[in-house]
């Protein structure tokens, strides 16, 4: 899937000290969980947790634009809660 990023993206990130190449990761992993979600607004998003190659625990918001392209809204860390889910998503993948 070809990922464009919103133009407010990279400051999002940045203040957040994640890495561009850190999202790349996750978006890229094949062993990501990827989950419906909506902006405040209604939008339809898709959340994709996943690890960096360095195991660093991330959720990657995104929002399909068309065909099989979408756009990168944001990312963060994983709560402490968000990542025992993970762990068993993983677990029982």
């Amino acid at each position: 899937m070809p990922y464009e990023w919103l133009a407010t993206a990279f400051a999002v990130i940045a203040g957040r000290g994640i890495e561009p190449h850190e999202v790349m990761q996750v978006l890229a992993s094949s062993r990501r969980w990827v989950r419906p979600a909506h902006s405040p607004d209604g939008l339809v998003l898709r959340s994709i947790w996943g690890r960096t190659t360095t195991g660093r625990a991330l959720i990657v918001v995104v929002r399909p634009v068309g065909g099989f392209t979408a756009k990168i809204v944001g990312a963060r860390e994983m709560s402490a809660e968000e990542k025992e889910a993970f762990q068993t998503w993983e677990t029982n993948r």
